[in-house]
């Protein structure tokens, strides 16, 4: 498993579940972002895997499935539109990496079949959820294949699982584009350089793939032995070979700092490698110490010491330094791309948009209506193949978090997640927003907006709040300060 799949962050919010894409992200990214109370310094701040879960109910006796999600969901004219992204969750993995806590084990038992098998009933499950009311097929815009390891399955699995995806939803957009122009759709997967093949590429190009993620993490042998990753360096080079040989336009590399025994030299040469690769976009992560993984049951026995901050510090520094040097400019705080080669999908989540989730530990958001005020379903498939293969809810998948709608909470996710992106948050529809939940609260959120503004964090590009070159560093911590003006008006709400 790597990061660009943000559905990467999970943004859990005082206990809330948020999660973003990957049971968060992407898996997600922004697992959506933040599913946790947010750090104040760099090393909360930075690391932004949003893929990252930051809560996690093992226990998946929720006794419900995702089901409930659709149930309540207004589908007329004016109701909930069609949902056009989709993350898919792959498990498999050759290797646990010791630094990893996204739900993927190796599998022993070969259990691939079965599972593909069950992650087509999903899907079917899923898709009426992608069309209009009255049953047309809206083509999907994105679609995100983590793990896990995705390149693992095998060959003819991926055939058998490309051609029901195709058959369940419009990937039209995934084909074809406009004249010399790429596909208006973006589908990714992702994949270990040590499993891309000819024959795999070729497989997932004819089914409508044209993005793959690479987990190189580093170029440094030794690094990659800290991180328990079981790759040659050499073959990230030979795997965007073949990826691109087959016809797959786009590719990532994911990047991973602070490891320790990391210098700033040797994190400057990775960037440097990645660089020259080509390659049109890049994600630089972090090492962030999840509770229970290997990596930070080593941390506490003291066998290293992570990285200094101060260190963390320039290395961030840095990598907005060389990528932009390279034409790949910081659009979210972890991820860098050339012009018009941003994460589609990852933006979904950052965004707040809708995206469905099929297989286990893989994370939605559904929102209940065309307002986003309103907020949406956010829920996690249990983390359990073995739930998730014998429980079924008419093609649904037995659930391990679920959060209903809640506008104040809403709010929050758009702050925390936005606030990540150059883009930044569009402040007259946030205060709106705000004096929605409660008039005259939108003059809490602004005046905090203005004192950010003062502290030079952020600053109003033409009615957004953006993030400054120095708020960078300190996104959560800005994200933090709005949202507890949001708390504030969500408090009001409640007592009211």
């Amino acid at each position: 498993m790597h990061s660009d799949n943000t559905q990467k962050p999970e943004v859990v919010q005082s206990g809330g579940v948020a999660g973003l894409a990957r049971g968060t992200p992407a898996q997600a990214a922004v697992q959506a972002a933040a599913q946790a109370e947010v750090g104040l310094t760099v090393r909360g701040t930075v690391a932004g895997r949003t893929d990252s879960p930051a809560h996690r109910v093992e226990d998946p006796g929720t006794g419900l499935s995702a089901g409930v999600v659709f149930a309540g969901r207004d589908r007329g004219p004016d109701g909930a539109p069609p949902i056009t992204s989709l993350y898919i969750h792959v498990p498999f993995c050759v290797h646990k990496c010791h630094y990893c806590d996204f739900y993927s084990f190796v599998d022993s038992r070969d259990q691939q079949r079965a599972y593909v098998d069950r992650l087509i009933a999903e899907m079917r499950a899923l898709s009426p959820h992608a069309r209009d009311p009255d049953g047309t097929p809206v083509p999907l815009r994105t679609i995100f294949v983590g793990g896990g390891t995705p390149s693992l399955l095998r060959v003819d699995l991926w055939h058998v699982l490309l051609a029901e995806l195709g058959s369940c939803f419009d990937l039209s957009l995934m084909m074809h584009g406009h004249g010399t122009a790429p596909p208006e759709g973006e589908f990714t997967v992702e994949c270990n350089p040590e499993s891309v093949a000819p024959e795999l590429a070729g497989v997932l190009r004819a089914g409508g793939v044209n993005r793959v993620s690479l987990g190189a993490q580093s170029f440094n042998p030794g690094h990659l032995r800290t991180l328990e990753r079981r790759h040659d360096p050499e073959n990230v080079q030979r795997a965007l070979e073949v990826v691109r040989a087959a016809g797959i336009p786009r590719d990532s590399i994911d990047l991973i700092y602070a490891i320790p025994g990391q210098t700033l030299e040797q994190w400057g040469a990775d960037l440097e490698r990645g660089v020259t690769l080509g390659t049109s976009h890049l994600s630089c992560y972090n090492l962030t110490y999840e509770p229970n993984t290997p990596m930070t049951v080593r941390l506490r026995r003291g066998e290293f010491e992570p990285a200094p901050e101060e260190l963390e510090v320039e290395m961030f520094r840095l990598a907005g330094e060389v990528l932009a040097r390279a034409g790949l400019h910081r659009y979210e705080v972890s991820n860098a791309a050339r012009p018009g080669h941003e994460c589609r999908h990852n933006l979904v989540y950052w965004r707040q948009g809708a995206w469905l989730a099929a297989g286990p530990s893989a994370s939605g958001h559904a929102p209940v209506s065309r307002d986003p005020r309103r907020g949406g379903h956010r829920w996690k498939n249990a983390p359990n193949l073995g739930t998730y293969l014998g429980v079924s809810d008419a093609g649904y998948a037995r659930l391990s978090e679920h959060e209903p709608p809640e506008p104040a909470r809403a709010l929050r996710e758009s702050i925390m997640t936005g606030i990540r992106l150059a883009e930044g948050i569009d402040a007259t529809a946030t205060l709106a927003w705000a004096d929605h939940l409660r008039p005259g609260a939108a003059c809490t959120v602004g005046r905090e907006a203005r004192g950010l503004i003062d502290d030079g964090l952020i600053e109003d590009r033409s009615g957004r709040w953006c993030i400054t070159e120095r708020g960078w560093l300190m996104a959560d911590f800005v994200a933090r300060r709005l949202m507890a003006a949001v708390d504030q008006t969500g408090r009001s709400v409640r007592e009211g």
